[in-house]
């Protein structure tokens, strides 16, 4: 049984930071790409950003040079940090993963999701 389970979500003030972080465990072969989305209240979720297992990173562009995401290839997590933080980044944080279970099979997996709120 494959699991992506997040960490470090919370309130924080506008202009603050704060880092997620999600980790894979369960029987796999590998993982591909991996990344964040997030879903506001009343919105459909979106992409914020993704890595793929080389390394390359792509971001929305409402978070381009506010957000990082990185992820430790030998441990199986992805992370994000966040900062210049702005009301309009409170949602769900979900982390998302393509995971190759066995050979020529890649399946999606999604975490639980972390609330994010951003508010003085």
């Amino acid at each position: 049984q494959v699991q992506l389970v997040e960490s470090g979500g919370g309130l924080v003030q506008p202009g603050g930071s704060l880092r997620l972080s999600c980790a894979a465990s369960g029987s796999f072969f590998s993982i591909n790409d991996m990344g964040w989305y997030r879903q506001a209240p009343g919105k459909q979720r979106e992409k914020v950003a993704t890595i793929t297992s080389g390394g390359n990173t792509n971001y929305a562009d409402s978070v381009k040079g506010r957000f990082t995401i990185s992820r430790d290839t030998a441990k199986n997590t992805v992370s994000l940090h966040m900062s210049s933080l702005k009301p309009e980044d409170t949602a769900v944080y979900y982390c998302s993963a393509a995971i190759r279970v066995r050979f020529g099979v890649v399946l999606p997996y999604w975490g639980q999701g972390t609330q994010v709120t951003v508010s003085s």
